[in-house]
């Protein structure tokens, strides 16, 4: 399989509610930290908590204190917490005398944190495997090594001290197979093992990395491994429901004990020689089990301790309590069982109803017995009770064995945890999204304000979503998940540009929405990304003043010790430098001040370079280019418009045709003639006069200022905007230039800002230097006011790992601090949207529709085909006076029947999938009823009140566009069927030319007849009455 190339994200989680420590999700990982009394716990949040037990614990080798088993500790109390990884936590263990924790998570990474330090950063990262890391093991406390095994069948030797990798291990061996996966490791100074899927047990030396053996007899996944202290004795837990003991002196498996019936899902042991172990399974069962003077481990005590609501994925003991973890967010503390008191006396099954109301034996005093019913059998051949007086049968006493009930059914104390996210959906609009947590509550979030916007309590997500859920069809801009308990954004560059809104259908107040032009687009990505990194603009900008004053003065020293090296201004600039200069006819002050502003908003172009800006190296091919990529007499400008590329209806916004049938007329020629097209291309236009040009040469005229090509062919060599070459001139300044390699970052990016200003200086001393850091200014992405404590993260995803690695983490709080960091991982592409508002180009998405009158009461909106003029010149009526419509004709000369005007060829357009309605209706209104010069342009009514448009017999509203259309109304596969009429509130007026009708042939006819008919003017139709039909007829 080809490698996937390695890429950059940024991941945004939106903060939940604050409340009080503990996890939100299910708990992976459970250690006890005996000398201080500290129960730490891991989960699926990705956050690891430390608990105050407020009880002394006994190490593992002192006598636990039985005297007061009744007596209640204080509660548990909350101590502190981390978020220390970006996905689930599997595994967690003590290190360098309980100082440190490390913790292995699926975001493939093994971090160490040091819980007693005074630090709130990010625990350090010691590791990293290539898939989800499921298992760690350490040696000891006083080791200077900890173990990981993962789903990348590798099993990697950790530096505590930060040294990295100490020892990789092959964990398949020679005979690797899919089925090779870590899922469980156990290790001592001499010994480590490892299991996993492939149900071996193999045994590793961790000074070399060699395998010493394998164990084989489970059928099923080695879920957990323990080594006695010694090293010779080797116990694992499987999902086959059985604990196997491997003698490593005899190389075979010494017992088998089944006294479990799910699968074995965790084993805990304090005990040096195993002789004392906790096990749980699937089903909540957690059992103790007793070795000591026994000579055969199948004839120790095994007792059902307790019994959890759900599967026991982790359990520790430490003194007198057991504690266990559950895939719920809570951990439960229990009761220990005491193995030495012995077992109560069998129920007596001769035992008749009358002997049951007899007083009962008293009880005897001292600690409580284990009842009998709660004692396990630990194999086949073991007796119940191990050497229990009661059983004196070498076989077990079947008899006398009831239904099992563990000593403990109810904890002591649960440690209550929060409730996390587990279920999200995202809404058409694409800026909310519904979410449930485990308690079921649902809430409705807006992913841009990064705030809950509406809670709805506990109700089924669907039955919510058919009330909040609207008729729209965005791009897909992100990907969201809940895989931690808390809402993550994902923002890939390939997509995260895809997406618009208009600015009136945001909530932004009606106070900020002068600033927009009518229809004006906001672009979603680039508005989020704006405001999570507010803090690194503002603070680039400032040191970019900082910089041009200081170049400025060193290159006005120069000049001062070198005066005859100076040349006239713009001659020499090398062609890869992009500059702008400031008009000499115009000449301001523009050299950087001390109160040069320090906003984005303020005193910077609204996003555009200025017209005179000298090179593309410094432009961006924008993915919404100005003009239709497919036209050949136009050349399509590569930097964004002033209202973010598309946002700007510009042509490209509207209709080409396609495909192209004959060489282009005067009519049909794009916005820009040649000519112009040659000047112009590769300049911006300056933000105060957007589209100067282009409304001068409006289609629309007067009455709608809008701008339509009629005709744009698609050329199989322009699938990309055309950027013109400019000859670089062969200096020793643009060869250095040319050889130098710039960081795929934002340090890569503003190095090369900076040495654009000093090559432009250094032929230019004399000349004012503008800031080339162009900014998104607020009339384009609005300000957001994001939660501080929003987490930010900036990701990196390769070929070679499961999940992308974080190569930044932090919060929008902590942004402005972070710069120095920041700069090595915001990637080039994130670095260039920043400072120059510049995105990586993507072609267009557009939409093909077919428009057509309805039932042909109103004209075509393009000229009909020749044969059909030749018709009517002719002096033929194309006019079916019955309907008062276009009927189709034969055609002569073999012509294809049918109704010329609705010919795919002629009627079939392009474009933008964020097209309105009411601009199709205007474009429609621009052909079939062109403005009147004379009329007042106050008086003229708006398209979309007196023209209808309708897909699939289904009314279009004013404000969907041709994505909504097609998603909810056309729902089928090939062009979209258009379908536009009038209703009757104003009278159309169509010209001449539409109709087919020679101009020269008509005057003549109007001069005689004219005054003697009475008729409409030719070509005019008139509205009718409120049935919406169109009466009268078009006359030749």
């Amino acid at each position: 399989m080809a490698r996937k190339l390695s890429h950059q994200r940024v991941t945004y989680v939106l903060p939940l509610p604050d409340a009080p420590g503990g996890h939100r999700l299910g708990v992976n990982g459970l250690t006890v930290d005996r000398q201080n009394s500290i129960l730490y716990s891991a989960g699926r949040d990705g956050v690891i908590c430390s608990w105050d037990l407020n009880v002394p614990l006994p190490s593992s080798s002192a006598p636990k204190d039985t005297s007061s088993p009744d007596q209640k500790p204080s509660p548990t109390g909350f101590k502190t917490q981390v978020q220390a990884h970006s996905h689930w936590i599997n595994d967690i263990v003590l290190a360098q005398d309980n100082s440190a924790l490390v913790s292995a998570s699926s975001d493939t990474t093994v971090r160490l944190w040091r819980p007693h330090s005074e630090s709130t950063e990010v625990p350090e990262r010691i590791g990293k495997h290539t898939d989800y890391v499921k298992a760690l093991a350490s040696p000891g406390s006083h080791a200077t090594w900890v173990a990981s095994g993962g789903l990348d069948q590798k099993v990697y030797l950790w530096d505590l001290n930060g040294g990295g990798e100490v020892l990789n291990i092959n964990a398949g061996g020679e005979d690797s197979t899919d089925k090779g996966s870590v899922y469980a490791l156990g290790a001592v100074s001499s010994v480590l093992a490892s299991g996993g899927p492939e149900n071996v047990v193999r045994v590793w030396d961790p000074r070399s990395g060699k395998l010493v053996t394998k164990f084989v007899g489970h059928t099923d996944n080695i879920r957990d491994i323990m080594i006695n202290q010694s090293g010779d004795t080797i116990m694992t837990g499987s999902s086959d429901q059985t604990i196997k003991i491997w003698s490593l002196t005899a190389g075979r498996c010494m017992n088998t004990l089944t006294m479990h019936n799910d699968s074995v899902w965790s084993l805990y042991s304090d005990h040096p020689d195993l002789s004392v172990f906790y096990s749980s399974d699937r089903s909540g069962l957690v059992a103790k089990t007793d070795m000591r003077g026994s000579a055969d481990p199948d004839q120790g005590l095994c007792v059902a301790a307790l019994q959890e609501h759900e599967g026991v994925v982790k359990v520790v003991a430490a003194g007198d309590y057991v504690w266990t973890a559950t895939p719920k967010s809570s951990i439960n503390r229990w009761r220990d069982v005491d193995t030495t008191v012995g077992i109560e006396q069998p129920p007596d099954p001769d035992r008749t109803i009358d002997s049951a109301t007899a007083p009962a034996t008293p009880p005897e005093k001292g600690p409580k017995k284990i009842p009998f019913n709660a004692v396990l059998q630990l194999s086949a051949t073991s007796i119940i009770g191990g050497s229990a007086p009661t059983l004196n049968s070498s076989e077990p006493n079947l008899e006398t064995v009831g239904l099992t009930l563990p000593v403990h059914s109810q904890p002591e104390e649960t440690i209550e945890g929060q409730h996390g996210l587990i279920k999200c959906l995202m809404l058409n609009d694409r800026r909310r999204t519904l979410t449930q947590d485990s308690a079921g509550e649902v809430v409705l979030w807006d992913l841009l304000k990064c705030i809950p916007v509406q809670t709805f309590g506990k109700r089924h997500m669907d039955d919510v979503e058919s009330e909040v859920n609207t008729v729209d069809s965005i791009g897909h801009w992100c990907t969201i998940d809940v895989r931690t308990g808390r809402l993550s954004v994902i923002l890939e560059p390939n997509r995260c540009f895809d997406a618009e809104v208009y600015a009136d259908e945001t909530d932004l107040p009606p106070s900020d929405l002068y600033q927009f032009r009518e229809d004006q687009r906001i672009n979603l990505g680039k508005w989020i990304l704006r405001w999570l990194f507010a803090p690194v603009v503002d603070e680039e900008i400032r040191r970019d003043s900082e910089y041009r004053q200081a170049a400025i003065a060193r290159a006005e020293e120069n000049a001062r010790l070198n005066p005859l090296s100076t040349s006239v201004p713009g001659d020499d600039i090398p062609r890869s430098v992009g500059i702008p200069i400031s008009n000499p006819q115009q000449r301001t002050n523009l050299r950087p001040s001390s109160d040069f502003p320090a906003s984005p908003n303020v005193g910077f172009n609204s996003g555009t370079p200025s017209s005179n800006y000298l090179s593309t190296s410094m432009q961006s091919n924008s993915p919404f280019p100005g003009f239709e990529p497919d036209t050949p007499d136009a050349t399509v400008p590569t930097n964004s418009q002033p209202d973010g590329g598309s946002s700007s209806f510009s042509s490209n916004d509207y209709f080409s045709k396609r495909p192209l049938a004959a060489p282009q007329t005067d009519n049909d020629r794009s916005l820009l003639s040649p000519p112009d097209a040659a000047s112009n291309s590769g300049l911006s236009q300056s933000p105060a006069e957007p589209d100067k040009e282009e409304r001068k040469k409006s289609l629309f005229g007067k009455k709608f200022q809008m701008n339509f090509p009629k005709k744009l062919g698609r050329n199989s060599t322009d699938t990309k905007p055309q950027i013109l070459e400019e000859k670089a001139e062969e200096s020793e300044i643009s060869s250095i230039k040319e050889e130098k390699v710039y960081e795929p970052n934002l340090c890569g990016v503003v190095d090369r800002i900076r040495d654009d200003y000093e090559e432009f200086l250094a032929t230019n001393p004399d000349r004012d230097l503008e800031t080339a850091l162009l900014p998104s200014s607020e009339d384009e992405t609005p300000r957001l006011e994001i939660p501080s404590r929003t987490a930010v993260f900036i990701q990196e995803e390769t070929g070679d790992t499961a999940v992308a690695s974080d190569l930044y983490r932090g919060s929008v709080g902590r942004i402005g601090e972070d710069l120095e960091r920041l700069k090595k991982s915001i990637p080039h592409w994130l670095g260039e949207l920043l400072l120059k508002n510049q995105i990586p180009f993507k072609e267009q998405v557009k939409v093909a529709f077919v428009l057509k009158p309805f039932d042909d009461t109103l004209p075509p909106v393009v000229k009909p085909e020749p044969y059909v003029s030749d018709l009517l010149r002719s002096g033929m009526r194309v006019v079916d006076e019955t309907n008062h419509g276009y009927s189709p004709r034969p055609a002569p000369n073999g012509a294809p029947p049918g109704n010329p005007s609705t010919n795919n060829n002629g009627s079939r357009l392009n474009a933008n999938r964020m097209l309105r309605t009411k601009k199709i209706l205007a474009y429609v209104a621009e052909r079939i009823d062109p403005a009147n010069p004379d009329e007042p342009t106050e008086s003229v009514m708006p398209p979309e009140e007196y023209l209808e448009l309708y897909c699939q017999k289904m009314l279009c509203p004013p404000n969907m566009t041709l994505a909504t259309i097609r998603t909810h109304l056309w729902r089928t596969s090939g062009d979209m069927v258009l379908h536009y009429k009038t209703n009757g509130k104003k009278e159309i007026h169509p010209p001449r030319s539409l109709l087919g009708i020679d101009e020269n042939n008509a005057l003549a006819e109007e001069t005689q007849n004219g005054d003697n008919n009475g008729h409409a003017p030719p070509g005019s139709i008139h509205s009718a009455t409120n049935s919406g039909s169109v009466a009268g007829s078009a006359i030749t």
